[in-house]
Formats: structure tokens, C-alpha cells, sequence
């Protein structure tokens, strides 16, 4: 009998093998544009509903063949999505009586919001990443010998390589009986939702501030998402929320002529190749466009892209059952899908990511 944990992996074993058999060989020769100057970008305002659009044929995109990836977008449960260009939309759909004020929770797509907000508490001084977390949280928040404990930092946390065993029986536990060595850290990479809860821990004890309080301070009020918040380490939001956080991050931590993260720094490592291990992940964001990829619960490295239909320059915030947020500098884009599971029920990246991005190659024209 195959377990639950062995029928995702065997889920990702074939989306991947099919990525890599049919699609490994296409190219992308997309150029990161130059950053528009912040008075060419469109932010909408912080309070209210309204917010500029733009027709897809203004800007030489199909508005058929975009029709048509939304079209298709909606026979796989997803009851939010919008597209972005230059910050305005360019269409914008709901379905499953959902509105633009509706809030859903984002599963993990949560995590590259917390590496934004990890980046404005360095910036700040509130913490250092390369820190070790037990000068956060106190020695003994694992059950590992203290010389191994100390060696875990915070870019650990950012980058999923603390060591720690991602096959205990409830990932998402963070008592130091759940804690357990597998690694050194720095030298296996594994996707582990109790450490990561770990590091909104680590930023609350930092900052004397609830995690809720100091996203809404740092985050949600600077860009108009007062709305948001975090319950269980879980983000709600609403798809023009999403939204939001995506512009800020194609406009590298600018909104509307304020650079809010200024630590650049930080800001390429997030979005970069983070170690040697899996080249697809960054700190909590992935990567499209690498040689190689590793999945969640599975240490076999892919040799292919993670969505080889979709821009290489991609950068995503994925979710379990198809929670996306797409940032495309290339094309000066952002693509938002909420919903449910899109028929792959898995962590992070699946198949629709590809398969909605072979109907938006179409309409977009790269």
C-alpha cells in the first residue's frame, strides 16, 4: 500500500520526468529588462478599489489566447487570477462566486512574503541572517547537540539547508523532540515547514512584536494590504493582494517611489540561487531557468527547469494546491492564481505551472 508522503513523491517523479523528456530542450532567451523609472510604473493607491488597466492588444499581447489561458485556468479550480503589466491590469477574472475582496490563504506562497520581511528586519538591524538561531530563540530549540545546533543560522532557515530531518512525522511540529539532525547544515537541502515557522519566531523575539504586527508594520500597510494577515504561520490575502507583494517585489522592494528595501544585497540573494544544492531555490522563492531542480520531499535533483513553458527569469511563490504568485522581469509582469488543487496536490511547484504557462507563451508572445 502506497502512503500519502509516497504517492506525492511519486507525483513529482512524474512531472518532473515529463518537464525533463518534453520540455528540457525548449529555450528562453528572455533579457531581464532595465527597471522602469518609477514614474512609468503604475502602483495602485493604498486605499480604496481603484486600480489602472490596459488591454492586452495595447501592448501587442493575443487577447484570444489569453482568454483562452484563463479559460482553461478555470476548468482546474482556480477561482482567482490576474495579470499585471507595468502594474496595471490586464485582465482579471473570478469565479466559484469569488470577488476581488475575497481571502484565501496562500500555504506556502507565504514563505517568499516572510524572505521579503526577513529582509526589512537585516535592513533594520533587528536581525543578522548569518546569526545563528539559538541567539534568537535560546539554546535547546532542537533536540541536537549544541556544537550542531549553533551551526544552523538564519540563512539556513531562508535557504531550507538546516539540517534537520524533513521526514519526522509532522513537519510542521517545532518542539525540539520533532527537531531532529539528519545534516550538518549548509550541507543537505530539504523542504521543512517547522524550521521556516521557526524564523517568524526568530523575528518576533528580534523585534518584541508579534509576527502578525510586524508584517502589518513593516509590509501590509506600506503597500496597501491592511487586510492581510497570518494565522497558524499561514498568510490570507486577496488575489489584488497577491497581487501587490508581487509588484513590489518585480520593483525590488520599491512601491510608488519609496524604496522600502533598500538592502539590494539581500534583495539579489532572495532572489538568486541561495547554495550549491538545489539551484532552483533562493531564500523561500523559487527559481525558474536553472540546469537543476529538487522538489519537496524528495532528494533527487532534476536536470531541468522547474517550468520550462515560462520565462527563465521567473521567480515564484508557490503554494500547496496551486497557491501562485509569478514575477516576471522580463516581461515587467506578475501573475497571481488562487485557488484549489489544480489536479497535482502538492507542496510547491507542480505541472500547472507549465501547463498554464504553455497557454500564456501564446497570449504574451515571448
Amino acid at each position: 500500500m502506497i502512503s500519502p508522503k509516497q504517492n506525492i513523491f511519486m507525483k513529482y517523479l512524474i512531472l518532473l520526468t515529463a518537464i525533463f523528456t518534453f520540455g528540457a530542450c525548449s529555450k528562453n532567451d528572455n533579457t531581464p529588462i532595465d527597471p522602469l523609472p518609477s514614474t512609468a510604473y503604475y502602483f495602485p493607491p493604498l486605499t480604496g478599489d481603484s486600480w489602472e488597466t490596459k488591454t492586452a492588444a495595447s501592448i501587442g499581447w493575443d487577447e484570444v489566447k489569453l482568454q483562452e489561458a484563463f479559460d482553461y485556468a478555470a476548468t482546474k479550480q482556480t477561482y482567482g487570477l490576474i495579470v499585471l503589466h507595468h502594474g496595471k491590469i490586464v485582465k482579471e477574472q473570478y469565479w466559484n462566486s469569488w470577488t476581488k475582496d475575497t481571502k484565501y490563504y496562500i500555504a506556502s506562497a507565504g514563505k517568499s512574503v516572510s524572505a521579503y520581511v526577513a529582509g526589512i528586519a537585516q535592513q533594520e538591524g533587528t536581525i543578522d541572517i548569518n546569526n545563528k538561531v539559538s541567539q534568537y530563540l535560546g539554546t535547546g530549540w532542537t533536540s541536537l547537540p549544541l556544537a550542531k545546533e549553533n551551526l544552523i543560522t538564519v540563512k539556513h532557515q531562508l535557504s531550507m539547508t538546516s539540517g534537520l530531518d524533513d521526514g519526522v512525522a509532522d513537519p510542521d511540529c517545532t518542539t525540539p523532540s520533532c527537531l531532529i539532525y539528519k545534516a550538518d547544515a549548509g550541507s543537505r537541502w530539504a523542504y521543512h515547514n517547522g524550521v521556516y515557522h521557526l524564523m517568524h519566531d526568530v523575528i518576533a523575539a528580534a523585534s518584541g512584536k508579534t509576527w502578525n504586527t510586524y508584517c502589518k508594520e513593516k509590509l501590509f500597510d506600506k503597500i496597501g494590504m491592511p487586510g492581510s494577515f497570518w494565522l497558524n504561520h499561514i498568510m490570507w490575502c486577496t488575489t489584488r493582494e497577491a497581487a501587490r507583494f508581487g509588484s513590489l517585489t518585480l520593483r525590488k522592494g520599491e512601491w510608488n517611489g519609496v524604496q522600502l528595501l533598500t538592502d539590494q544585497s539581500y534583495y539579489n540573494a532572495m532572489v538568486n540561487t541561495s547554495q550549491n544544492l538545489n539551484l532552483s531555490y533562493g531564500y523561500l522563492w523559487w527559481l525558474n531557468g536553472k540546469a537543476t531542480c529538487m522538489v519537496p520531499q524528495s532528494q533527487i535533483v532534476f536536470p531541468t527547469s522547474l517550468a520550462p513553458n515560462a520565462p527563465a527569469d521567473m521567480f515564484m511563490a508557490l503554494g500547496k494546491d496551486d497557491k501562485k504568485i509569478y514575477v516576471i522581469p522580463s516581461l515587467d509582469a506578475v501573475v497571481v492564481r488562487l485557488g484549489d488543487d489544480a489536479g497535482s496536490s502538492v507542496l510547491g511547484p507542480s505541472s500547472f505551472d507549465n501547463d498554464l504557462w504553455a497557454k500564456l507563451k501564446l497570449a504574451m508572445k515571448y
